[in-house]
């Protein structure tokens, strides 16, 4: 029996995502050794592999479980093509997801449909032509601006904003669903607030806590 049109319709996407995704992420990754290339193959500069490995291994001791962590996150509100348009692009926590996470609302689309998936994607390639054309005089604007303000001012839009801007997505998503948002609260502010868990971990078990919640709710309702 042959799928269903709509079926058939999001498989093509999906191929035709990750044929174009998959390629462009790889050949930026190898993209951004270029420049240590010509350092080495123009002036002869290359550091004792000591050296690189202790460097690559701070790295990862610092960033390497955001490797898997935000990918795993993300996915859910970003969708496939938003996720290597995203990771892609960057400032996927700070303009990427909120981008996608607004688009969607806006739209009125059920996230996690194939619907989302679009306009995630619409919603994301925004972000970054308005990145392309915008930000860069807007921050250098901000950063002249900032330099003026009273250092308490400074620090708080410093170490206040990323938490701000995921504060707005979680109440978004909490006006649709609350009673995962309360799952959500119940099962990250313990390990925060009382046990002191590294954030990594948090993010981890609130993404598979969270999903656990759904998956149970969905049963019963359909029970």
């Amino acid at each position: 029996m042959s799928a269903a049109p709509n079926e058939q319709a999001e498989a093509a996407w999906q191929r035709s995502a990750a044929r174009i995704g998959v390629p462009t992420l790889l050949a930026t990754a190898v993209l951004c050794l270029a420049p240590n290339l010509i350092l080495y193959l123009q002036y002869g500069a290359f550091p004792t592999w000591d050296v690189a490995l202790a460097g690559w291994g701070m790295v990862l001791a610092s960033f390497g479980a955001f490797y898997v962590v935000e990918p795993i996150s993300y996915f859910p509100v970003l969708g496939l093509v938003g996720t290597y348009m995203s990771f892609l692009a960057g400032n996927v926590a700070n303009m990427r997801l909120p981008c996608s996470a607004i688009a969607q609302e806006a739209a009125g689309v059920e996230p996690d449909t194939p619907e989302a998936e679009i306009v995630s994607a619409l919603g994301i390639a925004g972000s970054i032509i308005t990145s392309l054309l915008f930000l860069i005089v807007g921050a250098a604007a901000g950063y002249g601006l900032l330099r003026h303000f009273p250092p308490p001012l400074q620090t708080a839009f410093v170490n206040y904003t990323s938490p701000a801007i995921f504060g707005a997505v979680f109440g978004q998503f909490a006006r649709r669903h609350p009673t995962i948002a309360i799952a959500a609260l119940a099962i990250t502010v313990p390990l925060k607030m009382v046990f002191r868990v590294p954030d990594w971990i948090v993010i981890v078990v609130a993404v598979f806590g969270t999903i656990a919640v759904a998956r149970l709710l969905y049963v019963k309702r359909a029970t």
